[in-house]
């Protein structure tokens, strides 16, 4: 009898992730699974649109939790996946990444004595200010399966005295899906619909709590962005999260000013990679865009202090710069004058993550 698995994304960097594994799924006879949406990311652009992208098949389970504090969408999260466990008795539950939906569905899963699989697991900032990493470090901690993208995870799980055997290193499901959608990606017309040339623009994106939500942080990233947009247009397609501060603020004022700079809706996967692939630079604070310019070769400026993809930098395109505006702007300067290096493909960064999971799943469960 296969085994019942239930698959929990939540968030949008969670859907590029489940792709190929639900895919992968279909070449195993070993495994029933599931696939939960817990409605954390509920919005056409941030959700329906990356389903139907990507191909993932419609969620058997959608929990529709939306949006609001921490507490309440892991709370939220929690009552629902509980009584869908207690209904279908899956035998593992598998969660990506380290947003609410990925503790909130962990801990049900560990308290009810079901399987626990993380994917992108071991990945490590040291900023226990970021909610990020308290749901990465609380998460491999209590689950039986540990996925990870970059030796960095493999590292990190041990000197947390987790289980070696517990831990593989199999790749990265988000190059997975990357690499299968890039020629697919040629096709979209999204240069041509905001009028751009490549390699004539910038891309910005910016969500992050800790440089959105403190208006002196996020005014001084405007001054950096004040300074780049005089030399090169910036695309800036703007999370609902940022543009809610912008419009509490003088800030979304401050910036409607700023002739070079392009304010868009977010965008669906497709038009996304197509834009990134196609930019001088990118400017994020986000972790799966410094792994995406990592394959693209796309220079990527980082607007934190820290990564926890540290791969990212040490064989790739991505450099951190943190918020200090002289910093951003000398090295946006130097991207902008110098030929970039040619970045090494990270091991495993191959397309065949999902296989190898699906395969050591069979192996281990």
């Amino acid at each position: 009898m296969p085994l019942k698995i239930i698959n929990i994304v939540g968030a949008r960097p969670n859907f590029m992730k489940i792709a190929p594994l639900m895919d992968a799924y279909k070449h195993s006879e070993r495994f029933e699974p599931m696939l939960l949406h817990t409605g954390q990311h509920y919005d056409a652009k941030m959700s329906d649109l990356f389903f139907h992208e990507l191909g993932i098949p419609e969620p058997h389970i959608n929990l529709g939790v939306g949006s609001g504090s921490h507490a309440k969408v892991v709370a939220d999260i929690m009552l629902g996946f509980e009584k869908v466990c207690l209904e279908h008795k899956p035998h593992a539950a598998l969660v990506v990444g380290d947003v609410n939906s990925t503790i909130a569905c962990g801990l049900v899963a560990a308290k009810l004595g079901i399987k626990l699989i993380h994917i992108e697991a071991g990945l490590r900032s040291f900023d226990r200010t970021m909610p990020e990493e308290i749901n990465r470090v609380l998460v491999d901690s209590i689950s039986d399966l540990l996925f990870c993208t970059e030796q960095s995870g493999i590292d990190n799980l041990k000197k947390e005295g987790i289980n070696g055997v517990k831990a593989y290193l199999v790749g990265n499901l988000m190059i997975d899906t990357l690499l299968k959608n890039r020629e697919k990606a040629q096709s979209s017309r999204i240069l041509q619909q905001l009028e751009l040339t490549a390699c004539g623009f910038a891309v910005l994106t910016l969500h992050r709590p800790s440089n959105v939500d403190d208006p002196i942080v996020f005014a001084k990233l405007l001054d950096a962005i004040d300074q780049m947009q005089r030399h090169l247009p910036i695309v800036f397609p703007v999370h609902p999260r940022t543009r809610a501060k912008l419009n509490e603020s003088a800030l979304g004022q401050r910036l409607a000013k700023m002739q070079n700079v392009k304010l868009i809706d977010p965008l669906g996967y497709l038009d996304f990679l197509k834009l990134t692939a196609s930019a001088n630079l990118v400017l994020t604070d986000s972790g799966g865009i410094q792994e995406e310019t990592t394959i693209l070769g796309v220079p990527c400026l980082t607007l934190r202090e820290n990564t926890e993809r540290p791969i990212t930098c040490e064989m790739g395109t991505n450099t951190l710069v943190g918020t200090n505006p002289a910093t951003i702007v000398k090295n946006f300067e130097k991207i902008r004058t110098a030929a970039p290096a040619t970045p090494k493909t990270p091991p495993l960064w191959d397309g065949q993550a999902a296989a190898r999971i699906v395969k050591i799943m069979s192996q281990r469960l």
